[in-house]
Parts: structure tokens; sequence; C-alpha cells
């Protein structure tokens, strides 16, 4: 809590208790920032934030509006000034690991908050916000910054030294990240996404090269030597550690061998060989776990602490999650939604199945509607069945969706339109030794139906077939 005049040099000595940019979550005592939005501007909310509670406000227009005010040029660009006041420069005493790529920053953030200890790192990703006495859902991978302030100052209260920070591009595209300078960046893999939001692949890949431009002077940018993309974010004037299979790699690849409940890995760093076993499923979880090893070499950690801490890694929710229900087939949750990550992860089941693999998935409405037939291709190539679902129709018809990713030449999908059907049906149908995969929304919360978000959970759907059985 802090009053406006510790935060502007004005008259007021109004106590403001937090920061709002959304009408409806202003309570007693708020500070409520009229930002510009995609499809809003919070200008036309200011009766709402004042009837709920805003006792100031930041505008950028003259107003009889019933609560003090102040004036600004653009009320987006002093929205991360406020917030870094009000919250006490925490960006500033806390080490910041920014995530970006298409596929992996889930999973890369996690494992490497695993490795550095709860006790020490906080994570901010699309499976919420977790510090050492607290969590928090979030509504987007990348949160709006006045809310990345807040949790970075909790994560201090916690007396946590790092944060690990999903940073997707449409964040970038959409400046939530523009005031911040991180430590150590990594990027994951580029094969493209969200094109609706970006436009062209070209836009996409400078949105995801903005991690790199803000790094501190003394920042790392984590590379993946072996993605197609490297050259594109080589060129930075910043120290670069990169991983992979190439042999110019910092920390080489020399050897992956996969199995149902693990991965053994044979890698060379600074001219030294080590093996290690990661709890973790599939060629692409060990890419993850490279980068996340380099990301700890950049604290000075030894690497021979950092591979004694690799027992620690806990699965990410809905991330190739395999269920256990005591079933003789298994069921594998996993948040692919881009053929990349589809391809990944089917390759992956193919390599350990004994039987069927029988993939339930659809896409999202509203999205970039190019990647939908490319996406049917693969799931029906490397799947024995597919079940195609509705994903987030939003406000498309899911069957439009499903009969744009099929292959009318193939024949061995059904079209379940309804998600949790389709997951009964498949579990009803499963036989021994197959693998049942459940792909594309991992454990999200809602299904984006119209302008609605309902309450919908793949995991809980398929926990509760088995409570019935």
């Amino acid at each position: 809590m802090k009053k406006i005049n510790e935060i502007y040099d004005c008259v007021y000595d109004t106590e403001i208790k937090d920061i709002k940019i959304n009408s409806k979550e202003v309570k007693e005592g708020d500070i409520f920032v009229c930002t510009k939005g995609v499809n809003a501007d919070r200008h036309d909310f200011i009766d709402d934030a004042v009837k709920n509670g805003a006792s100031f406000l930041i505008v950028k227009k003259d107003g009889d509006y019933k609560v003090p005010y102040i004036k600004v040029d653009d009320p987006n660009k002093e929205l991360p000034i406020l917030a870094k006041k009000f919250y006490d420069y925490p960006d500033d005493k806390i080490k910041l690991i920014g995530i970006t790529g298409t596929d992996g920053k889930t999973t890369t953030a996690t494992i490497i908050r695993d490795l550095l200890g709860y006790n020490d790192c906080g994570y901010i990703g699309t499976n919420g916000i977790e510090g050492k006495s607290f969590s928090d859902k979030a509504a987007n991978t990348t949160p709006e910054c006045h809310l990345i302030y807040k949790y970075l100052s909790m994560f201090l209260k916690d007396g946590l030294k790092y944060a690990s920070i999903e940073t997707s591009s449409e964040a970038f595209y959409r400046k939530r990240l523009d005031s911040f300078s991180f430590d150590v960046g990594i990027l994951t893999n580029v094969t493209g996404d969200h094109l609706n939001i970006h436009r062209t692949f070209e836009n996409y890949i400078e949105s995801k090269k903005m991690l790199f431009e803000q790094l501190k002077p003394s920042g790392v940018a984590i590379l993946n030597i072996d993605d197609k993309y490297y050259d594109y974010f080589k060129n930075i004037n910043r120290t670069i550690m990169t991983y992979g299979k190439d042999k110019n790699a910092d920390l080489r690849i020399t050897n992956i061998k996969e199995k149902l409940n693990g991965t053994n890995i044979t890698f060379t760093f600074k001219n030294e060989k080590y093996i290690v076993e990661s709890p973790l499923l599939g060629e692409f979880n060990v890419y993850n776990l490279m980068a996340s090893i380099l990301c700890l070499s950049c604290f000075g950690i030894d690497i021979k602490e950092i591979i004694s801490r690799i027992k620690n890694i806990k699965v990410p929710k809905g991330r190739c999650e395999v269920l256990n229900f005591d079933t003789d087939y298994n069921v594998v949750l996993d948040y692919a939604h881009t053929v990349n990550g589809l391809t990944s992860i089917l390759d992956y089941l193919n390599k350990i199945k004994q039987n069927r693999i029988i993939t339930i998935t659809g896409s999202a409405g509203g999205r970039e509607r190019e990647k939908r037939k490319d996406m049917g291709k693969v799931v029906l190539e490397k799947s024995d069945l597919v079940i195609f679902t509705m994903d987030d129709p939003r406000n498309e018809d899911p069957k439009d969706i499903i009969d744009e990713m099929i292959d009318t030449n193939k024949g061995n999908y059904e079209i379940i339109i309804d998600r949790e059907l389709a997951i009964n049906h498949a579990l009803d149908s499963a036989q021994k030794g197959d693998i049942i995969l459940v792909a594309g929304k991992g454990r999200d919360s809602y299904m984006a139906i119209g302008s609605q978000y309902i309450p919908y959970c793949d995991y809980d759907v398929i926990t509760n077939y088995f409570s019935k059985k």
C-alpha cells in the first residue's frame, strides 16, 4: 500500500491498495489505469471502476470522474512506470529468466524452477504463478506488466532469488514486457504459431527476438543450435551459449535412450562427458532439460551439482503427463496444439508403443487456420486412430474446424464433437498396450465457446471416467 504522493509529485495523499486495468476486478482503494486494449478503451469503464471502489485514476483526458486523477500522455506506457514504483522496483532485486519459443516454454520454465528449487525460484507462465508460500492462476501465458511486478514483489517477500518466466511472442507484441531486462534468455524452438496475431512469420520471429534484445549487458542468450531458425537469433551483442546435437554446441547431446518412464541422456560440456537419467519423456524434453542445465550454469552453479538435482524434476502438469489409473493401457495428457508439438509427442509415443496410438485432438477457433490441415495430416499419419473433437472453438463451428483438419483419403478417424464424449469413447475402446493421447489443452481449466469461458478440464474428465469405474 502506498500514497499517491509517494509515487507522483502531487498534492494527493490518497492511499492505493492495488493497481487494476479491468474495472470488474477493481476493489475498494484500488487505482484504475485507463489503458487501451485490443478491443476496449478503459476510459469507457471509469464509472464502473469508481462504483466498484476505485479511489484514483490514471487517464489520458480530463473529465468529471468523481475521484482524483492524474492525466498522462499514454496510460499504457505509464502502467509499467507506476507498477515499478508501487512495488518498489522488484525486477532490480531478482534474477529474471525469460523463456520463449513455439513449444517447450512451460516445461523449460518449470524444469528451471525445479532445479533451482522452490526456496529460491518462482514461476510465472501458462500453468499459473507459483511462489514459495502462494500460487495463483494466470489469464495469459505472460501476464500484464503490473501483475508481473506484483508477483515479483511477492517472490521477494518469499525470499526468492530467481523468477522463471514464460515470455510469449504475443506478450512482446502487446508490449507487456517492454520495461523488463533479463539476466538469461532461452530459445526453445521456432516453428510458427499465433499468426492470427502476428500476421506474418517474420513478425513472429521479430517478437521472439525481443527477449534477447532486452537482455542486460551482462545477460546470456541460450539458443537451440539445432533449430532451423537459429541463424535469426545468433547475431546479438550478448554472450551466447548453445545446446543441441550439432558438433559446435557448447552443450552437445551425444546419445538419447527413450523409455516409457524416463530418458537416459549422454552429453558433453566443457570437454567433459556426462550421463544422466531424466524423469522427463521424449527427445523434445531432452532439449528442454539441456537448456535448463545451461541456465543454471550461467549463475555459477557447478555442473555436477546441477546433475544431482535432476531427480527433483517433476513432470509439468499436462505436458507429456502419463496418468496412472492402474490400467493395462496408458493415458497421456499433453498440451500439443501445433504441428511441431504434435509431431514431437507422437514420434516419441511411436518409439515406445506396444499396440495402438489413439489420439483425441482438435484445433482452436479464432486462430490461424493455415496450420489445421498440417495438424490433421500429422495426427492421421502418426496415430492408429484419431478422434477429432472440439478445442476452444470460440466463434467458429467446431465441425467446420474439424473439416479443415481431415484428409478424407484417410480412414483412421472418427468425429465426436463433444470433447468429454470423445475422451470417454477412446477410453471405452482402449485395448491392452494402447496409448491414449489426449492432446491440445493439457490441464487448461476452460473451454472457449463463443465469448464465454466454460469450466472444463481434460484431466477432470479422465479422472471422473475412472472414478465411475
